[in-house]
């Protein structure tokens, strides 16, 4: 099985027939391929009916007049992860037959949905890539759908993206110099933050806004830089869902959290929303021991031994990004990169 998303391989486009044997297909890989992202109009024809009963199933889930007063002037939203769980529309969004069917031909793999993100508001967030948060071995075998619940335009906080980024590198933190297990999250993201508005300067990204219909649905690549834009009229909502999808056979893992060559890897466990149960983590056709799992997690996702354990050995003890040179380490190779990938 190849290690590579077909969609994101040099030979898609030479998939000889793939463009008679489904157009819709054709046309959406097309999209991917150019863009990162693609549009269609979700296929259920019951799509309006789902979004009435999520809307209603999740209202009273949300404190409106808080986020209004507390959260929105921080740009902070408001959203509920895995409602699949107890609401029947948002896991039937979740699981379209005909989604999972585009998927496959695109990835090359079956997909399965293991997130659901509900959202009645604009999210407000800065835009960053999937890949450094939600990632797999192969890497970029991870994939989002977004479904409008409602109509949307610049007053309730569209959808934005930046065509073409997909193509840029993924950020990995030897890339940065940085070690997860001495960051700060917070400060983490704001490095983030910096390196991809740096990537979007360098390679003349433009930002695109997704003005949709209710009913509408964007399918993104893992790197595809992308956010959320200012909820400008708070008096308005903005449903949403977004699905995140990850395809078999593969090592499903956090990088941002984990410094894989000191044996810390963040490990993730997926549930197949379609089943239910646990997707197991595999290298290459392997199943990977839940026991190698736990030992390498990192420190603060394994809970505290009861009885003192001995030391580990003495050894280097690298720098974070505080003892380093002033700056970022690594920007500027990432920046000829975007400026490279920009001039083709």
């Amino acid at each position: 099985m190849p290690g590579v998303p077909a969609i994101e391989a040099s030979w898609f486009d030479d998939d000889a027939g793939r463009e008679a044997a489904d157009p819709e297909i054709a046309r959406i890989a097309r999209d991917l391929g150019e863009n990162g992202f693609a549009v269609l109009d979700f296929p259920d024809p019951e799509i309006e009916t789902l979004a009435e009963e999520i809307k209603a199933s999740l209202l009273p889930r949300f404190d409106f007049e808080r986020w209004r007063r507390e959260l929105w002037p921080k740009a902070d939203g408001l959203r509920l992860q895995d409602a699949w769980s107890e609401v029947e529309a948002v896991r039937r969004i979740a699981c379209n037959a005909r989604i999972l069917e585009i998927l496959e031909a695109l990835y090359g793999r079956k997909p399965f949905p293991f997130q659901t993100l509900n959202f009645p508001v604009g999210t407000q967030q800065h835009f960053h890539s999937d890949a450094v948060f939600f990632s797999s071995v192969p890497e970029r075998f991870m994939c989002g759908v977004w479904v409008a619940l409602e109509d949307i335009d610049d007053d309730n906080g569209p959808l934005l993206y930046y065509p073409g980024s997909h193509k840029l590198p993924i950020v990995t933190n030897d890339m940065m110099g940085w070690l997860a297990d001495e960051e700060d999250n917070a400060e983490i993201q704001t490095h983030l933050t910096r390196v991809w508005q740096a990537e979007v300067r360098a390679g003349g990204f433009r930002e695109q806004r997704f003005h949709a219909r209710k009913g509408q649905a964007l399918i993104w690549l893992s790197n595809l830089l992308h956010g959320g834009s200012r909820h400008l009229d708070t008096e308005r909502t903005r449903w949403s869902q977004v699905t995140h999808y990850y395809f078999e056979d593969c090592a499903y893992w956090t990088p941002v959290e984990s410094d894989v060559f000191y044996g810390r890897i963040a490990f993730r466990e997926p549930v197949d929303v379609l089943t239910g149960r646990p997707v197991g983590n595999r290298y290459i056709g392997r199943d990977i021991a839940p026991d190698f799992i736990r030992s390498v997690r990192p420190s603060w996702m394994v809970p505290a031994p009861e009885t003192p354990t001995a030391p580990e050995p003495a050894g280097p003890s690298p720098t974070g990004w505080r003892q380093r040179a002033a700056g970022i380490p690594g920007l500027r190779r990432l920046v000829r990169l975007a400026r490279r990938r920009a001039a083709g």
